[in-house]
Formats: C-alpha cells, sequence, structure tokens
C-alpha cells in the first residue's frame, strides 16, 4: 500500500527520534570514569566536557607515583576539589585551585607536612561516590556535606549541600600541591560580597606555570579569615608564597551553595571573560555535559550482546576524548613559555599535548573524529614553535617539558597533512618540521654526526636514535608531498638510522660506540635501568627493538627472512616475563611474555605479523591482548592512560584495526571483536565493519569484503574510509592462512 498519511509518518518520526536519543544516551550510560583510577591507569573520576579547559576533581592529598592525578581508588581520604588535572600520566602536576567545603571555623595557620595535618581534609566511601561523563559526587563523612560538580568547556560548577543548621563554610587553599608541585607565589581578593578572585604561579613539571581564577558565590559572603604563609592578615587581599582563605555564608534560607569558578593562564580579567554569564542551575550545566558526551560518544556505535565490552570501550572513548585540552580564553589569548600574550585567530589553543603516548594512536583517532581539532592542535603546535624555533616534546600549561624521547609533534603533524586536514600553514609546518629535525639539542647532534646516537654520548640512545629515525620519515613524506625532492631525499636517507644498530646475530636494536663496530657490552635484553646508563627508555632491548614502523619490509630484510622475523615476534610474547636488573622501570607492565602493552613502545608490535605473511598471528595476539590487558574495574588498565594513548589503542584494535605506522595514512586489520562498529564521519558518511560469527572463540578472519567486493588486503586507507562503505568480515576459530596474503 503506497499511501502513508501524516499519522503514520509522526508517529515514526517520533519514533526515530526516541530511537536516536536512547542510542546517544546508550553510550554515554557505559562509561564508568573509576576505570582506570586504580592499578598504574592514573586518571581521574572528575568532571570535565570533551577537551574542556577545566577538570573539577578530587583531590586525596598523597604525593606519590600512582596519585599523579591526584586521585586513586585505594585512598578513602578526600583533601579537597581542585580544577585542572592529568589524565593519566606518569609525572605528577597540576591540582590548582584548591575548594574544600566544611561545616566549621578552621585552623589554616598550622603547617602541614603531609594531608595528615590538613585540617579540612575528610574520609569519604566509594558506597557514596557517582561519576558519569561531566558529573562527579561525593559524601564528606566527617563535615557530613554532599559534594556535586559539573562543567562547562571554561567553568567549573561545584554544588554543596549542607545539614540543615550547620555552619556552611568553604576552604580555598593556593598553597595546597602535591607530587613534584610547589606554589611559588599566590594571591586572593575578596572583590565583593559574591566574587573571590587570585592568581597561582608554581614550579613543577611545568617549571612556569600560571593560574588566574575568579569564584562566584550563589549567596552572600558573611565572614572571611584569610592567611598569608601560615599568618592570619587583616582586610580583603592576601599575597605570599601560600594563601589560603575560609568563607563563610548564611545558612537560613538553603542548605545549598552554588560556586561557579573560572581559570585563565593570562590574567584575572580573563578568568571572569571565560566565567559563563548565561543563568542557568547546576541541573541544566550538568544535562548539558551529558549532552555533550553524547554528541562525543555517538562518533562511534558498537553493537555486542557483552555488555562488559561496551563498557571498556566507551570508557576508552571517553577517555580518548577528555585530553589534549582548551588552553586559549574565550578571547583566543594564551601565555607562552617565555611569559608573552598572544592570541590564536581562528583556532582554538590547546595543551596538555603528551606527544610521545599519543602520537600512536591517539592522535590519529582524532583525524577520524575530530579533524577541526586536529588543525586546531597543529596551529597550537605551531604557536609553540614560534617562542624557541623548535617543535613542542611534551607541553604542560605552555611549559616545555621536554619528557620522553623524539619530536612526535612531527608525525601529528604529517598525519593531519597527508590526510588532507586543512586550516593550517603547510609550508610553515614544514618549515617548523624541518627546523627542529635540524637543530642539535637532545641528542641531534650526535644523530646527525654519526648517522645514530652512541650510546656512550647519550643514554636511552637506542630508542632515541629508531624514534628520530621515524621523524625523519615522516618529514621525508611532508617534503615529497609538498614537492621538495631534496629535503625528501635527504630525510628519506636519515630515516633509515635503524639499520645501525641492529644486530643481525641477536635480532636486537643495540646500543653501538661512536666507532661504528662496537656493541655496549655486557648484553642482557631483558635488563632494565630506568632512565639511567641504558640504552632504552622506559624499557628493554625486547621491548624497544621493534620501532621501525614505518618500513618494516626493510626490517623484515635486516633478520633475514619472513620465517625469522615471526619466530624472534612470536618469541616476544611468549618469551619468560622476567625483567632483570636493579632499577627496573615501573613503567613495563601489561606483560605477556615481554611484550609490555602497559607503556606505549608496544603498542604497534602485534601488527607487524601482516607484514611478514602471518596475518592470523596479528589476529590472535591483538583478540588476546584486547582479552586480558582491559577490564571493567578500577584496576581496568594494565598501565598509565597516558593522555588517552591507552584508551585510542583499545578503540581502534577492538574494531578490527590499529594505525601501526601513525602517518601512513593506512589502518593495519587485526581482529574485530563486536559483531559491528559504525563510525559516523564528520563528513556525514558512515564507515561500518561487521565481524559475522565473531565471538571469544571465533576472532580469525575467514574472508572480507569492502562495499560488497572480496577484500584480501591487511591494511586500509583513510581514505577508503572516508569515502563511506561496509567492511564485511566472516570470522572463524581457525586461521585461515591464506586471507590476506
Amino acid at each position: 500500500m503506497r499511501k502513508i498519511t501524516l499519522l503514520s509518518l509522526t508517529v515514526i518520526f517520533i519514533a526515530s527520534c526516541k530511537i536516536n536519543k536512547e542510542q546517544q544516551s546508550f553510550a554515554t550510560n557505559y562509561v564508568d570514569p573509576f576505570i582506570g583510577t586504580g592499578g598504574h591507569g592514573h586518571t581521574y573520576p572528575g568532571a570535565t566536557v570533551p577537551f574542556g579547559m577545566l577538570q573539577v576533581s578530587p583531590d586525596n592529598g598523597v604525593s606519590d607515583w600512582d596519585w599523579c592525578s591526584g586521585y586513586h581508588y585505594s585512598d578513602s581520604i578526600v583533601s579537597g576539589f581542585s580544577h585542572l588535572h592529568l589524565s593519566g600520566t606518569g609525572i605528577g602536576d597540576l591540582a590548582d585551585i584548591l575548594f574544600m567545603p566544611t561545616n566549621k571555623k578552621l585552623d589554616l595557620t598550622a603547617k602541614a607536612a603531609s594531608r595528615d595535618f590538613l585540617p579540612y581534609k575528610s574520609k569519604y566511601s566509594h558506597a557514596n561516590e557517582k561519576a558519569v561523563p561531566g558529573y562527579y559526587q561525593v559524601f564528606l563523612e566527617d563535615p557530613k556535606i554532599n559534594v556535586e560538580l559539573t562543567s562547562t568547556q571554561r567553568t567549573a560548577y561545584h554544588k554543596y549541600t549542607y545539614n540543615s543548621n550547620d555552619t556552611q563554610s568553604l576552604i580555598v587553599d593556593l598553597g595546597f600541591a602535591i607530587n613534584w608541585d610547589k606554589a611559588t607565589k599566590t594571591a586572593i581578593k575578596i572583590e565583593d560580597e559574591f566574587t573571590i578572585s587570585g592568581f597561582r604561579y608554581s614550579t613543577g613539571w611545568a617549571k612556569n606555570q600560571k593560574v588566574f581564577f575568579v569564584a562566584k558565590f550563589s549567596k552572600p559572603i558573611t565572614e572571611s579569615i584569610l592567611t598569608n604563609d601560615k599568618k592570619v592578615v587583616s582586610g580583603k587581599n592576601a599575597e605570599g608564597e601560600n594563601t589560603a582563605l575560609q568563607l563563610f555564608f548564611d545558612s537560613k534560607d538553603s542548605n545549598e551553595l552554588n560556586v561557579k569558578v573560572a581559570l585563565s593562564s593570562v590574567s584575572v580579567e580573563n578568568a571572569k571573560g571565560n566565567l559563563d554569564t548565561e543563568k542557568q542551575d547546576f541541573e541544566e550545566v550538568k544535562s548539558n555535559a551529558a549532552a555533550l558526551w553524547d554528541k562525543a560518544l555517538s562518533k562511534i556505535t558498537i553493537e555486542t550482546p557483552v555488555d562488559s565490552l561496551k563498557t571498556i570501550f566507551y570508557t576508552a572513548l571517553y577517555h580518548a576524548q577528555v585530553a589534549p585540552v582548551t588552553y586559549s580564553d574565550k578571547n583566543g589569548q594564551f601565555r607562552t613559555e617565555d611569559d608573552k600574550i598572544v592570541t590564536a585567530k581562528d583556532y582554538t589553543a590547546y595543551s596538555t599535548l603528551s606527544l610521545w603516548d599519543t602520537f600512536r594512536a591517539e592522535n590519529p583517532l582524532l583525524t577520524i573524529l575530530e579533524p577541526t581539532k586536529v588543525s586546531d592542535l597543529v596551529n597550537s603546535m605551531l604557536a609553540y614553535y614560534e617562542t624557541k624555533k623548535i617543535l613542542p616534546v611534551w607541553t604542560l600549561y605552555a611549559n616545555e617539558t621536554n619528557t620522553m624521547t623524539g619530536y612526535h609533534s612531527i608525525p601529528v603533524i604529517a598525519d593531519a597533512y597527508l590526510k588532507g586536514i586543512k586550516g593550517f600553514d603547510a609550508e610553515k609546518a614544514f618549515e617548523a618540521m624541518k627546523a627542529t629535525m635540524m637543530q642539535d639539542e637532545r641528542g641531534l647532534n650526535f644523530y646527525k654526526q654519526y648517522g645514530f646516537i652512541p650510546y656512550n654520548l647519550l643514554d636511552e640512545s637506542v630508542t632515541i636514535t629508531l624514534e628520530y629515525a621515524y621523524d625523519d620519515w615522516c618529514v621525508a613524506q611532508m617534503a615529497k608531498a609538498l614537492g621538495k625532492q631534496a629535503d625528501y631525499e635527504f630525510f628519506s636517507k636519515r630515516s633509515k638510522a635503524y639499520e645501525h644498530l641492529f644486530d643481525s646475530k641477536s635480532g636486537f636494536m643495540r646500543g653501538k660506540s661512536q666507532d661504528g663496530k662496537s656493541w655496549n657490552e655486557p648484553f642482557d635484553p631483558k635488563h632494565s635501568n630506568h632512565r639511567e646508563h641504558t640504552d632504552y627508555t622506559e624499557g628493554n632491548a625486547w621491548q624497544h627493538s621493534w620501532f621501525v614502523p614505518h618500513n618494516v619490509d626493510d626490517f623484515i630484510k635486516l633478520h633475514g627472512s619472513n620465517e625469522i622475523f615471526t619466530k624472534r615476534l612470536e618469541q616476544l610474547f611468549t618469551e619468560s616475563s622476567e625483567i632483570t636488573g636493579n632499577n627496573v622501570s615501573a613503567d613495563i607492565s601489561g606483560l605477556i611474555g615481554q611484550y609490555a602493552h602497559g607503556n606505549e613502545p608496544s603498542h604497534h608490535i602485534a601488527y607487524m605479523f601482516n607484514h611478514a605473511k602471518q596475518p592470523w598471528r596479528t589476529q590472535y595476539w591483538v583478540r588476546h591482548i584486547l582479552d586480558t590487558q582491559y577490564n571493567t574495574t578500577a584496576n581496568g588498565l594494565s598501565g598509565n592512560e597516558d593522555c588517552g594513548q591507552m584508551s585510542a589503542w583499545y578503540v581502534f584494535s577492538s574494531m578490527g584495526l590499529y594505525p601501526m605506522n601513525p602517518a601512513s595514512g593506512e589502518y593495519e586489520i587485526g581482529s574485530p571483536i563486536f559483531e559491528k562498529a559504525t563510525l559516523n564521519l564528520p563528513n556525514g558518511k558512515t564507515f561500518v565493519i561487521e565481524a559475522e560469527n565473531v565471538s571469544k572463540k571465533n576472532f580469525y578472519i575467514q574472508s572480507a569484503t569492502l562495499n560488497g567486493k572480496p577484500f584480501n588486503k591487511t591494511a586500509i586507507k583513510h581514505q577508503e574510509m572516508l569515502n563511506g562503505g561496509v567492511l564485511h568480515f566472516v570470522m572463524g576459530a581457525a586461521p585461515n592462512k591464506n586471507w590476506g596474503l
């Protein structure tokens, strides 16, 4: 029957809207921000929006490695709620501008050598704690106050519910610091009965961090006590190394106190400009934050009957979109490392660029999910380049921390340009890439002189050489795309630096002396010495001998044959997990044999079987990693989350893809874990990955089609995905050793 009544169309429309809304909220409901807050995951459970400027979250007050984010699930004490946090890093900083509600007058003049002496700390229980995307809640057992937190892009919202007739008070402690951080200069000003402002300068991982803030309250301040360097001061202003404030509010009208807080790297005036001016209550902001996460998480939809897989996947997709963080203010201004104020024109500047980690999968994932933000990231890197004429390594609040090896802003830029992402000056980007790799800092002088870095001249020489070789390859690809033939040839030649360090007898990359002949002896491939007197960064020879993602075919030839290569590669996963040495890196975690999934240098390795004509081994080991290295508990990550990289690996690999060579524009085929995954692309098209018959036992690819045509390759191009379509796999319990060859 061809006639469709208006009523029928209306019913269909309402039903489809309802289904769409259910699908959107479905993803958010499966996110558990507590995953990764235990073990060595180093994530935080607090409130933020996708790539938001603020991360308002609880701080336990412990200075230790597993409290890098300020919070660890094993703890039961909270010291307060600060506004900047790191997601999954291996070094701790931030936790700036601490707020803590209380119900009595406290002595803020006593020196606190540890959190045990903080007068405002409180016990809490996970039974009275909740976290969902964009919202966090906890009940403070000592003052019996319920705390709720949410956020917009640049404003944090606090809601404190006190007991009836209790004193309603709030502590602001700008001297509070954990881990590597230490306040150097702080200031607080009571501007009027509803507003306070100030700043906090600090040194730590970020050597010169400056944070300005403003806070507005829902009810007037009735009393205040200001301290400066542990002494009570009169008046409405305090400035010193360590300032703090206790505020009191009228408790007659309501048991609730609402607070809005905004920050800026530039000035109090800019913080005021960042503060939301719209009249919206806490529940409205919370709802809007959830809607932003609904939109972010709906970019990929998965179908599986296994609820735990949904939780792991959507939490991973969530963690992949909390960093990098917005850094420029509403007016575009932000502070650079040399304390200059610059303006981001036609882009948003970002900070917390954990590039040694994220160039591998997190940044390539953003080229699919958020290509506009990728161009903003490139522009942010180019702004940093203007300061020192070198591209960033690991930037935190405009500070170059120089943490980790290589210059992996380079593959991020190359990947963006080669995938057709516009919005930045390609010629300037190439200038920055070339200038960075031609300067002399961080061992590049030795690299240029010898063609590799001799072990007797610089620690971590093997890892650094291998990573510089890859960065060179990325510069070469950018040069080729821009028609710079001489540069292409120069950097292509240098990108084979790995050949100098390959020991064909053992199959390992090894430290070599400046004579170009002598190996570093004695040699133990299982030996680890954390970050000093070692040839490898946070690992050993087993884990670091495979980093030649740009030229795997040549790498296999160095081994002698596919058979030799795959035998050694298989041994990586089956060797005993013993790590030798007296100063073993704690980052070596998530061990499967000597493969260490808990740290990034291992992340591409399982996909290398594809190039050695044994794709079924890639399928086997990828599925094994998916099954064993992620779960739904607080210990659900086998190593540091590292600003989205650990999660991005799962997002890609669970769908059956991975950017083994992040700047190649190709994704290696692994072993899809879901019946169906749909990428809702920014260009309006969809790319669907189907895995027929997939199960815990059926993880081997039997056959595949792309848009109905036979697909017999172990990689798919980025552009093929952008064109939309359906990649259909048929899965089975035994390997099909003919597929993909």
